[in-house]
């Protein structure tokens, strides 16, 4: 068979794309990467040079860069397209770039003086020490650039685990926020939570009261009441181009003495630091072991939400 090098491109570009569902994950690896890194540069290679007008180190480096070039510029294309970029649409694109090219390269061969079909021999690195070198470093690169390829699709980076949290204005939008009232005036606000964690996790929100001021390069609170709280368990949310809430709930809240307060919203994951004694609307917490929690929440090292209001008479 002469041109079965270009016949074994056409193979394994239409067998892979068609039994790419039902192969194991390794085999799946490993004919992917030769798949995309290997054959698109081979067949237009041997399109552009059908004859013995390049050597096969030179053939096989052609190959690898052209298909680092043509595969990133593939995806790019898709991306612009209705398809998008997906396991269906580089697999095909990339099996019609193998298989026009291949044929074409059949056809081009057929009509070459002196065309190029390889024989399994022993490799040619060259004549000079100098060419035999610099082969040696192509060979060495290439197969590093595999193993490289192959440790990063083997051990993917995990994905980002994080929280949404979130207070909004009583109509549902980032503004309007209760920021001034009168004395036990009902305010309204939106607490919102989204799970990215990766797992199910339990969340509970506090919410505290306090009444602080900055003294001598430290903060004092004066004041520190639990007005409430509330849990929910939540299931991993991945992450959509278009974005939507999880689970929100509508807080009321109002404050029984003129001043200037701070409201903190604190969120905790699965477990909750035990407070110094039984809570309640009317316990005062300052000077207690609760302030290390808002303190906590000012340095960022427990997530939270601060809503400053100001309350005066009516």
């Amino acid at each position: 068979m002469k041109d079965w090098d270009l016949i074994t491109v056409l193979a394994i570009s239409i067998s892979f794309t068609a039994l790419i569902s039902v192969l194991e994950d390794q085999l799946r690896i490993f004919l992917g990467i030769f798949f995309i890194l290997f054959l698109p540069g081979y067949s237009i290679t041997s399109f552009l040079f059908p004859e013995k007008s390049i050597d096969n180190i030179e053939r096989i480096a052609l190959s690898f860069g052209l298909s680092i070039a043509v595969v990133p510029l593939l995806g790019l294309i898709l991306n612009y397209t209705p398809f998008g970029i997906n396991l269906i649409s580089i697999l095909i694109s990339v099996s019609a770039i193998n298989v026009i090219f291949s044929i074409l390269a059949i056809f081009r061969r057929k009509r070459s003086f002196d065309p190029f079909r390889p024989e399994i021999k022993k490799l040619d690195l060259g004549k000079s020490k100098v060419e035999k070198v610099l082969t040696a470093i192509l060979l060495i690169s290439i197969v590093f650039s595999i193993s490289a390829l192959i440790y990063i699709i083997s051990n993917p980076k995990q994905p980002e685990k994080f929280t949404e949290f979130y207070i909004l204005g009583e109509k549902g939008k980032a503004s309007d926020y209760p920021t001034k009232l009168f004395v036990k005036q009902k305010a309204s606000v939106i607490v919102g939570i989204v799970n990215h964690e990766q797992r199910s996790v339990n969340y509970t929100v506090e919410v505290w009261l306090a009444r602080m001021s900055f003294e001598d390069g430290r903060i004092l609170i004066k004041d520190l009441f639990l007005l409430d709280s509330f849990n929910v368990t939540l299931e991993h949310k991945p992450l959509t181009e278009k974005w939507e809430p999880q689970w929100e709930k509508v807080y009321n809240f109002s404050i029984d003495r003129a001043g200037k307060y701070k409201v903190f919203f604190l969120l905790f994951k699965d477990s909750v630091p035990p407070l110094p004694y039984e809570a309640n609307r009317t316990v005062n917490f300052s000077g207690t072991d609760a302030e290390k929690r808002i303190l906590d929440a000012i340095d960022g090292k427990i997530q939270s939400l601060i809503l400053n209001v100001e309350v005066v008479e009516i």
